[in-house]
């Protein structure tokens, strides 16, 4: 935090001769309470609430007077504020265990939903891409603010079989950062980037391995917001040899899905329903492409200045019937 006026802190020099002055005054209450009476018949006509409810108020107004000086140094900090433009890949599974229907109507269906409802809370100035991963990593849809073009291209999406996570986020970056023989086009590498991952299983297939391909994207500066979706206990049915039919369980990988997401400085979320999956995506919505930037935050420090010297002058009116 930095201050336009900084000399103005000098005042907050005059809290602790404040404090002083309180410890001193209640000292000497005690003394000349002790002169007129016994110990015991001094502690039970000042019982700790009582003094609670003369030395709280106090208190605050000192809580009160610090934030307002500090308001009058012109305080200035970082603050996370939504960028005028971004870019925003979001990245699905298409695996066969997509087919579960432990989230309703299935977990495929449920994503795709959820997508949907990121595509209308997210900015229109942001530019979205899509990105579908099974055996193969695929690009749906380049970065684009055509929102139909992104519902479309959702609506779309077909199922695979393997689960290629390193290869997904690989991916996911080359989309949020186009290049140009071999480095970011000046352009892109300026607009602040953001992959939103869902995945419902571990990594079964795929020449990248995911923290690997996490630290490439770290690198680029590039979070990566990762939502495990679905149950422990779904099963679905995988064809084998010979017209077999196998039960198999599908868990998420909440494991790796939590790392990823902690490597690049992105946000792990599970998702068990498609209720929590949606509200997850909306949240996102709100949130991705936020940079910091330093503003005066004079108001919040004499908004809550105000406040608590409001909240200390009722107390004492209330308790005592006098003011400060």
């Amino acid at each position: 935090m930095s201050f336009g006026s900084p000399i103005a802190l000098l005042g907050l020099l005059i809290v602790p001769v404040l404090i002083v002055l309180m410890v001193v005054a209640e000292r000497r209450r005690r003394a000349q309470q002790a002169r007129f009476g016994s110990p015991a018949l001094v502690a039970a006509s000042t019982p700790p609430a009582r003094r609670i409810r003369r030395l709280l108020p106090l208190a605050l107004a000192l809580v009160a007077l610090s934030a307002l000086i500090v308001g009058v140094a012109r305080p200035r900090a970082k603050v996370p504020v939504p960028g005028k433009q971004a870019t925003v890949i979001l990245a699905i599974d298409t695996s066969r265990s997509m087919v579960a229907t432990d989230v309703k109507p299935s977990r495929l269906a449920a994503a795709v939903s959820a997508a949907h409802a990121f595509l209308d809370e997210a900015p229109k100035t942001y530019s979205i891409g899509i990105v579908s991963f099974s055996t193969r990593a695929s690009l749906v849809l380049a970065p684009t603010t055509d929102r139909q073009a992104a519902k479309t291209s959702l609506d779309m999406i077909t199922l695979g079989s393997g689960t290629a996570l390193g290869d997904a986020i690989d991916r996911s970056v080359a989309a949020a950062r186009p290049t140009q023989p071999g480095r970011p086009t000046p352009q892109a590498s300026k607009i602040p980037a953001t992959i939103v991952f869902l995945s419902d299983g571990e990594q079964t297939t795929g020449e990248r391995q995911p923290l690997a391909a996490a630290a490439h994207a770290k690198q680029l500066g590039i979070p990566v917001n990762t939502i495990a979706l679905g149950t422990r206990d779904a099963v679905v049915d995988v064809p084998r040899a010979n017209g077999v039919v196998e039960k198999v369980t599908v868990v998420p990988d909440s494991k790796t899905l939590q790392q990823i997401a902690k490597v690049t400085g992105g946000r792990f979320a599970a998702a068990p329903t498609a209720e929590r999956l949606k509200q997850i995506y909306k949240d996102l919505g709100n949130r991705v492409g936020r940079k910091k930037e330093e503003r005066e935050v004079t108001a919040a420090f004499a908004g809550a200045g105000v406040v608590l010297m409001l909240l200390a002058s009722g107390l004492s009116l209330g308790w005592s019937r006098r003011p400060l």
